[in-house]
């Protein structure tokens, strides 16, 4: 990781799920030092860390926090469960819009030498596998109508600024469903993994999961999303990437692991009467492995850490409230 060294970094998002991973990989390039916008200023104690808390719906506040740097990571974004995607959609839309438009032109601005647009697998339509050049064909499933085409637009608004204004160093990546420490827990805006694992570790007995257990899933541990951002960088991919396994897991598997992973195992039962989603969603790796982009944690591997990190900290843990002014990635 040659590149980032004596390199002026700026991530958004930093003190989230997959930010607070990318910032630790980060400090061990040697960075000349790493400006993190966030509203949590508690995590990181590195004296090369600059602390920003800024609203970037607005232009002059992305122009600001990317004066002075080479490198802009942009994974700010609103984040939720289906289920709240469907309740407060302006609130998921919007922000993202307005985030992803003015972070793109603030970096155009203050000539940034390269540009990272973290972007989701949830742009794609209703396909079994997600392949990157095809990702136009079909429109978002209803599931992820509004962050589908919020995050879409940034990546269109990244093409245009290829076309008209040749700036090619831009990577765009669409991160498969990420877990593992510092996920969302809320029991209302979970997505899958911290879902189960909070309610499974809290003692939910019986465990109850919607669905037959058969849907099939693609599920990237947040270090190996950081690590394939920063790769993406290096490597100088700019074309848009897909971080994933490339392999699916059933939610039947899932669960298995989680509770074969507990001191006391709950019963599962299977609710049929509720929808299982679709029944396979996986992303294809086969641009990423072509960049040397493999994820390296196993599932089993990253639940049990997911575990860990949830029991070590469910105390200080509170639930969190949905706020569209503050990143979940």
């Amino acid at each position: 990781m040659g590149y980032f060294k004596k390199k002026s970094i700026l991530v958004t998002g930093g003190t989230g799920l997959i930010g607070n991973e990318l910032v630790n990989l980060l400090l061990k390039t040697e960075p000349k030092k790493i400006r993190v916008v966030s509203l949590d200023q508690n995590i990181f104690s590195d004296e090369r860390i600059e602390f920003v808390n800024k609203d970037l719906r607005y232009l002059n506040n992305c122009e600001e926090i990317c004066t002075d740097i080479d490198v802009v990571f942009n994974l700010m974004g609103v984040t939720g469960s289906p289920a709240m995607t469907f309740e407060k959609p302006a609130s998921f839309m919007v922000p993202n819009l307005l985030v992803s438009i003015n972070m793109l032109e603030a970096a155009r601005r203050k000539k940034i030498k390269r540009y990272l647009y973290t972007s989701t697998y949830g742009v794609y339509g209703k396909v079994d596998v997600m392949i990157e050049d095809e990702m136009w064909s079909k429109y978002p499933s209803d599931a992820d109508k509004y962050a589908g085409w919020a995050k879409r637009m940034g990546e269109l608004q990244v093409e245009a600024y290829i076309k008209e204004y040749n700036w090619k160093e831009i990577s765009i990546v669409r991160p498969a469903n990420v877990y593992g420490p510092r996920a969302n827990f809320d029991p209302k805006n979970s997505m899958v993994v911290a879902s189960l694992i909070k309610r499974a570790v809290d003692g939910q007995n019986p465990l109850v999961v919607w669905g037959d257990g058969s849907a099939i899933r693609d599920f990237i541990h947040c270090r190996d999303v950081a690590q394939g951002m920063m790769d993406a960088i290096e490597n100088e991919v700019y074309t848009p990437i897909n971080l994933g396994s490339g392999t699916g897991t059933s939610i039947k598997q899932l669960v298995e692991i989680i509770v074969n992973n507990l001191d006391t195992k709950p019963e599962v039962i299977f609710d049929t009467t509720k929808p299982s989603g679709d029944k396979l969603r996986i992303l294809d790796t086969t641009r990423a492995k072509s960049n040397n982009i493999i994820p390296k944690i196993s599932l089993e591997n990253g639940v049990i850490e997911t575990i860990q990190w949830y029991k070590e900290n469910k105390d200080k843990t509170s639930e969190r409230t949905y706020n569209a002014f503050k990143e979940n990635n």
